[in-house]
């Protein structure tokens, strides 16, 4: 069970999260792709994964090999911050990014969404070893239902996000020393600024 667990928390890392959100949006919204070819949508979608994911991964690996943290995992809370402040930083530089380009409000208001969680998982981490799994997730069920508010977009798959959701909150308890309440609160940390902004428009 622990081992399935700790594959399910890979599969579900926070590090591909904002490229899936971004996916998942440009496949579901028309409204924030009209602008852009498909091969447009892919270019974003790339810089996305290089910027978010790949820079990211990058940095822990480094940082691990020059022994400043003590795993991938960073396990230990005091850890988490450099590594956390580095992805915000890229996260804030792809934002830069995407406002170079014709995207729309929806797309900026949705990264600006994930970048005040992200800021937010950062915070909390100085007391708290909040989950950032579940944040992540969150951001994605945010987004989703987000876009259904503002879109009306049809989203038939939102209840498999929810046991999705369920199943990595599940996994985190098994695979780490999370508590429930640090789970519950990443979600919260996660879904509402994502939801938020996105409902309200909210981008700089």
């Amino acid at each position: 069970m622990r081992k399935a667990a700790q594959v399910l928390s890979v599969l579900l890392h926070p590090a591909w999260m904002p490229t899936l959100a971004v996916l998942l949006a440009f496949a579901i919204d028309p409204h924030l792709t009209f602008t852009f070819s498909r091969q447009g949508q892919w270019i974003i979608i790339g810089m996305v994964f290089v910027m978010t994911a790949l820079f990211p991964v990058s940095s822990v690996m480094m940082l691990w090999r020059s022994g400043l943290v003590s795993g991938p995992s960073m396990p230990r809370r005091g850890e988490r911050v450099v590594p956390f402040l580095l992805t915000l930083f890229y996260f804030c530089m792809t934002y830069y990014l995407l406002r170079r380009l014709p995207n729309s409000s929806a797309t900026l208001a949705l990264f600006s969404g994930i970048i005040l969680a992200m800021a937010t998982v950062v915070l909390a981490t100085l007391r708290w070893k909040v989950s950032a799994h579940m944040a992540g997730m969150g951001g994605l069920l945010g987004m989703v239902l987000g876009l259904m508010v503002i879109h009306g977009v049809q989203a038939g798959f939102l209840p498999l996000l929810f046991i999705a959701a369920g199943a990595l909150g599940t996994a985190r308890l098994l695979a780490s020393d999370h508590t429930p309440a640090q789970i519950y609160a990443g979600t919260a940390i996660g879904l509402l600024p994502v939801f938020i902004c996105l409902v309200f428009r909210i981008y700089y």
